[in-house]
């Protein structure tokens, strides 16, 4: 404790002479042990939020995650039907996606971390933690954390909107809202569907979703539940050149209830189901189904301490079980526990130092710290860094699956790695701020699908050792309220210390280059619009560039849309065999049955 107060009475002298600093912003939950602004973040945290008013400007939820090139976003598919994500390099499954802070992650495969439930107009915005997360959430989280958040309800709307465009392209959405102060109910449904851009590349979104909020004496109290069916063509979605076919669903249900000011508690239930079939014509040659199911829950509180300080401390408890076809009847349990340590003055200097003990399988233990810290040089410079370590428990297809192409390996070890981060951020007025931020990560026991040596097929192997380094920069000018520009660049290098491990699957496909520049804001009056365009440049192949773009109306009860994607019709696959769509168009309108219309 005495090393504390002399490090805040420091500090406190250091800083006493700043005047000019940048303005409080939007308060962040994700990488951080109790939410605080954005700006006093002292890891790596970006914030994509969907505008209220912005809504018919995006398609789906993966929009959202289009704007930070540190993203890898792999689609298969329009219509947001399946995706992988990565975060600095690391596999779709060392990425962990929560929902209002609780795990979607699935444990029979990480191709369905996406497969996200919840219709976008459901949605507020997405945080993004890039950097090892597990001290914090535990197993997944080694390249980052990806958090997807519900939006605070509105009571008194109801809207509808529909759209229609190329590929056979149909939607219908709807989201109503009602109720009082103590409770306040919503209402979100949303039906897509395409005949394709391409043989077996038809698609079909339903999703559902029903979110309660409660104020009693007790405190806080929100529901969510949220549904989806989702059958869709996956040619050659699985490195196969053989027209397949897969429909999964997914059932969501967490409770979330404030205890007092300082303590909460949190319930989550998951599950989900995936119908496979190699050969679409053909199902009795080869079909899978899985249905895997998750509990989890766990309890949370916090303490101020003297001298700036808070402590943050609480148990998790997860079980997951999976019952396949191909992967026979599985279960296991983890439980954790952690504690976090905050010293912090609001935009001079913070110091964060946590740790969490999960426990799993057969008493294995997994051991996560992390300690970061950031100093305000000025009013308008900030210095951050951070090093943590994190770690993935293999998923039950890493272990179990196989097919004529594939084989698992029961004997996998949990990956691991070790990160490091230092950054700055500069804030040279209210309404221009740059950062940069370079980090390493070093993997041991990487999980991948590797050919073996005079064999078609691929095995679930542990890698040696792998080392990601790389540098991300973006800045953000805001010439008006109305009007919001940036741009963005990431580069990463990797060094496979395994040099007979390369014939891989999914490690080595990794973007070295990658930027996007973005504009959203107002034409004229009650005239709204975004473009964004991307540059990827990926280990191996060639750079490609797309360009999306969207403008609506923004005032009335009928406000027209229109949605262009991949306008240059760029031919580009974000994964090997796998066709992305060309130039895409889809034209509606939105109508406010009632409610605000402005």
């Amino acid at each position: 404790m005495k090393s504390c107060l002399a490090l805040a009475l420091c500090a406190r002298a250091l800083f006493a002479q700043q005047t000019t600093v940048p303005p409080l912003e939007s308060i962040v939950v994700t990488g951080t042990a109790e939410p605080l602004p954005l700006a006093e973040a002292d890891r790596d945290v970006s914030v994509v939020r969907l505008p209220e008013k912005q809504r018919e400007l995006y398609n789906s939820s993966l929009d959202l995650l289009q704007f930070d090139p540190a993203l890898d976003l792999q689609q298969r598919s329009g219509g947001a039907m399946q995706a992988d994500v990565s975060i600095r390099g690391a596999s779709f499954g060392q990425t962990l996606v929560l929902l209002n802070g609780l795990r979607v992650n699935d444990v029979q495969t990480g191709h369905f971390n996406l497969d996200l439930p919840v219709p976008i107009e459901m949605l507020t915005d997405v945080e993004v933690l890039k950097g090892s997360g597990s001290a914090l959430y535990g197993s997944d989280a080694i390249g980052g954390v990806i958090n997807v958040r519900t939006r605070p309800l509105d009571p008194g709307e109801f809207k509808v909107s529909g759209g229609v465009g190329n590929f056979g392209v149909n939607e219908q959405h709807a989201v109503t809202s009602f109720g009082r102060g103590w409770w306040q109910q919503e209402f979100a449904f949303a039906r897509d569907f395409s005949s394709g851009f391409e043989p077996d590349r038809d698609y079909r979104n339903l999703a559902l979703s029903s979110q309660t909020a409660l104020n009693s004496r007790l405190g806080a109290t929100t529901l969510l539940f949220a549904y989806s069916d989702r059958p869709f063509g996956a040619n050659n979605f699985y490195y196969s050149l053989e027209p397949q076919w897969e429909r999964t669903k997914n059932w969501f249900a967490s409770a979330h209830q404030d205890l007092g000011e300082k303590t909460e508690a949190n319930f989550a239930y998951r599950k989900h189901t995936d119908l496979y079939v190699y050969i679409r014509d053909n199902p009795s040659y080869y079909t899978n189904w899985h249905t895997d199911e998750s509990w989890q829950g766990n309890l949370r509180r916090h303490d101020n301490l003297p001298f700036h300080g808070v402590l943050s401390y609480g148990v998790e408890a997860l079980a997951e079980s999976v019952v396949s076809t191909n992967l026979g009847a599985r279960d296991r349990m983890r439980g954790s526990g952690y504690i976090f340590y905050d010293l912090r003055s609001v935009r001079r200097f913070s110091l964060s130092a946590g740790i969490r003990e999960e426990v799993y399988g057969d008493r294995s233990v997994a051991t996560s710290p992390s300690l970061s810290g950031a100093a305000w040089l000025s009013g308008r410079f900030k210095l951050r860094a951070a090093v943590s370590r994190a770690y993935r428990l293999p998923s039950y297809t890493d272990l179990y699956y196989h097919d004529p192409g594939n084989i698992g390996n029961p004997n996998l070890k949990p990956e691991s790695a070790v990160s490091y981060e230092g950054g700055a951020d500069a804030y040279f007025k209210t309404n221009v701020h740059a950062s940069i931020t370079v980090f390493q990560r070093r993997d041991n026991n990487v999980i991948d699908f590797v050919k073996l040596a005079g064999s078609t097929l691929y095995q679930a192997t542990n890698f040696d050792k792998l080392h990601f380094t790389g540098v991300e920069a973006s800045a953000v000018y805001d010439p008006r309220s109305d009007q919001h520009f940036s741009v963005s660049f990431s580069a990463l290098h990797g060094l496979n210390a395994s040099p007979t491990i390369s014939a891989s699957k999914y490690t080595f496909v990794y973007p070295v280059e990658e930027a996007v520049i973005e504009w959203r804001g107002a034409l004229a009056k009650n005239v709204i619009a975004r473009t964004r365009i991307g540059v990827v440049n990926r280990v191996a192949n060639d750079a490609y560039a797309v360009w999306d773009a969207s403008a609506g109306y923004s005032a009335g009860r009928v406000r027209p849309f229109v949605q262009l994607t991949n306008i240059t019709s760029t031919v580009y696959r974000d994964i090997p065999l796998v066709d992305m769509p060309k130039a895409g168009v889809i034209g509606g309108v939105e109508l406010y049955i009632f409610g605000s219309s402005r």
